[in-house]
């Protein structure tokens, strides 16, 4: 039993045998543990000097407008120049971006336009380091343990997504928001570290003389013209813009249904990163299988449905377990996203590829941050899930029926 657990340990965690990638996991657990407290800060700090879910929405998609603008073109940097280095500078400038803002928050002098601005400067910053951060692993940890390793730098965000807003919820009780930005600023400080820590003896780079116009086109063409990669990308516009405004439909959701505070809205972020982390982990463990196709397609449709549903939960313990399964789907799908578009493709590609994932993954948000706030302003708090579930099952519909020939391969694989 004992020699069992150890092998199904080695296999849950294998990707961490690598040094360079255990230096660089550690430091993104400490950081995105303060960004999820900054996050939760601010949303909730906003909607109470508002009062408003539309301007909670305008400051989600603040954050990713630059992601829509300028991912693509970051995809054709990343591949030219060393990964470490552009996560150097993006660090660098996070931590810049983060003394502003405890700053302006502990002299209280701290205005919605301020915030704005630095969501921005956020959105810009990660328009360069996300999709960095996710073509960067493959040089870690090498093809035999990709899977593995997206699926772990994958529990690092849910590991955080549990704490740091029930953590924020208690600074901000405890202490004020302040605290929570401070916090959130030293953070990247262990990222810089790892980062520094790590020693490559080749980092993939090519310095190529090409115009950033062609090699955008040379990625965009590649997910055009693979069948998998393109249906996933399609599943992606469509879940990953109404199904994933979390951050802006939970704060108004727990007050205005649930007639919650800081502390439930904490909460109920948790609950979607307690489902989301047992997802990340069971992935972690299925990854020596290879893809799940099957399972992508029955997530994907879950998740949908059960926003749908949420029109007929007004209890805090149903949502919170709702909540639970929410996150789970929505961790499956990501992950076997991203595994889609990184299995089987050029090094040379892949930070274009993986720029247009990062670009479906977050920059489709700004439309479902308005479109869900919006929504929330005309009919009630109690509207942001099911409008958003109920379009994206009629979204699909068309999709999968297109790509049924596909659709039927997957689910046969």
């Amino acid at each position: 039993m004992t020699v069992v657990n150890w092998h199904v340990l080695g296999d849950t965690f294998s990707s961490l045998r690598s040094k360079n990638f255990r230096r660089f996991w550690i430091g993104q657990c400490i950081s995105v543990m303060g960004t999820w407290i900054q996050r939760t800060t601010q949303t909730w700090m906003v909607y109470q000097m508002t009062k408003s879910a539309f301007l909670v929405g305008l400051l989600a998609a603040a954050q990713f407008v630059p992601i829509m603008a300028l991912t693509l073109v970051a995809g054709t940097l990343i591949d030219r120049y060393p990964k470490r280095r552009i996560l150097l500078i993006t660090q660098c400038g996070f931590l810049v971006l983060g003394a502003i803002m405890t700053t302006i928050t502990y002299l209280k002098i701290v205005q919605y336009w301020q915030i704005l601005a630095i969501a921005l400067g956020y959105g810009i910053l990660q328009s360069f380091d996300t999709p960095t951060r996710q073509s960067y692993v493959i040089e870690l940890v090498g093809k035999k343990d990709l899977m593995n390793g997206i699926s772990l730098n994958s529990s690092i965000f849910n590991l955080a997504k549990i704490a740091g807003p029930s953590l924020a919820g208690i600074l901000m009780v405890a202490l004020g928001v302040a605290p929570c930005f401070l916090i959130d600023t030293l953070s990247y400080i262990a990222v810089i570290i790892g980062l520094l820590m790590i020693h490559q003896a080749h980092p993939v780079a090519s310095h190529t003389p090409r115009h950033i116009v062609a090699d955008v086109k040379e990625g965009l063409a590649y997910v055009v013209h693979h069948d998998n990669v393109k249906l996933s990308a399609e599943l992606m516009m469509i879940i990953c813009t109404l199904n994933f405004n979390n951050n802006v439909i939970i704060p108004i959701y727990a007050q205005e249904v649930l007639g919650r505070g800081a502390q439930g809205y904490a909460n109920l972020l948790s609950a979607t990163g307690i489902g989301s982390l047992a997802a990340a982990f069971l992935m972690s463990y299925l990854s020596r299988f290879g893809l799940r196709r099957d399972l992508y397609l029955v997530v994907a449709l879950a998740t949908a449905l059960m926003q749908s549903l949420m029109i007929f939960v007004h209890i805090y313990w149903l949502a919170m377990v709702f909540m639970v399964v929410i996150g789970f789907c929505n961790m499956v799908f990501l992950n076997q996203s991203n595994a889609a578009f990184q299995f089987s493709i050029p090094n040379e590609l892949r930070g274009r590829i993986m720029s247009v994932y990062v670009l479906l993954n977050q920059g489709s948000t700004p439309i479902g941050s308005l479109y869900s706030g919006g929504f929330m302003d005309l009919a009630g708090g109690l509207w942001g899930f099911p409008s958003c579930g109920i379009l994206a099952l009629i979204l699909a519909v068309p999709v999968l029926m297109s790509h049924r020939q596909t659709v039927k391969q997957w689910l046969n694989a």
